[in-house]
């Protein structure tokens, strides 16, 4: 199994938004019909060969605006020393200060801070201490999972939305102007010229396709979140007549007319 080079085609879907008539959805159905997975912890090496275990959170998580930060500023607030290997190399400078979780990078832009080479959030894989009771990997995950709420509410925007992409555009026709919101895979590529870097992706990974649900439905609620329960549902029934199409040609061995992601279609042989 491998990553499949980027480049191929793919199915996308265009609707107007149920809540704004100027405002167009499009969405890549080859991506979210895919059976793509979160695997870290159970075959993830990590975007770096060196750090097998950080996943892709060696460089800290940049934040989308202010609110983004107060919004992980508050979930770190219910942390405890019990659940977070660097809940004392966060606490403020201050009384009655800010934690410190946040630092800027070499352009100024914020971001959560990094300790010893990955994202303070990071639990490390093997770490024990007297009363520590948490586990590895990300202690805001970790919270959600806790507290019974989704990680949406938990993480930095960029960690909860990965691996899909929102991204804008705008297109003319005639006189009018439509804004385009682009519902599609982070892949390799759209980290620009970062994503050579990596060692190891996972979006286009047949390592990765081995989800039992298609992404649609396993990241319903960042979805809906980035789309709004609207536009999500109209996309779910589209959706949901691409895989039963998918299915039944499946069944009949017939020449498939439909763009299945390639991962996906490797994973299965």
């Amino acid at each position: 199994m491998s990553e499949i080079k980027p480049g191929f085609a793919r199915d996308w879907f265009e609707f107007t938004d149920p809540n704004d008539e100027n405002e167009i959805f499009k969405c890549d159905l080859t991506w979210l019909t895919s059976f793509w997975t979160c695997i870290y912890g159970d075959g993830c090496k990590g975007v770096f060969e060196n750090r097998p275990n950080d996943g892709c959170c060696t460089e800290g998580a940049m934040y989308t605006d202010e609110d983004d930060e107060n919004r992980t500023l508050k979930a770190a607030a219910d942390l405890t020393r019990e659940m977070w290997q660097f809940y004392d190399e966060a606490q403020p400078k201050k009384l009655k200060g800010k934690l410190q979780i946040s630092d800027r990078d070499e352009d100024g832009d914020r971001k959560t801070r990094t300790i010893d080479n990955s994202c303070i959030f990071l639990n490390r894989k093997g770490y024990e201490a007297p009363g520590f009771t948490g586990t590895f990997g990300c202690v805001l995950h970790h919270l959600a999972e806790k507290e019974g709420r989704h990680f949406v509410d938990t993480k930095p925007d960029v960690c909860w939305q990965l691996p899909l992409r929102r991204s804008f555009e705008t297109r003319e026709v005639g006189e009018r102007e439509y804004s385009v919101t682009v519902i599609g895979e982070y892949e390799r590529l759209a980290w620009g010229d970062g994503g050579n870097d990596f060692d190891w992706y996972c979006t286009s990974n047949t390592d990765a396709h081995v989800g039992s649900q298609p992404v649609y439905i396993s990241n319903k609620t960042e979805l809906i979140a980035l789309m709004g329960q609207g536009a999500y549902d109209i996309l779910a029934k589209h959706c949901d007549a691409r895989v039963q199409a998918i299915r039944e040609i499946e069944k009949r061995a017939l020449p498939l007319f439909v763009i299945q992601h390639p991962a996906t279609l490797a994973a299965k042989q």
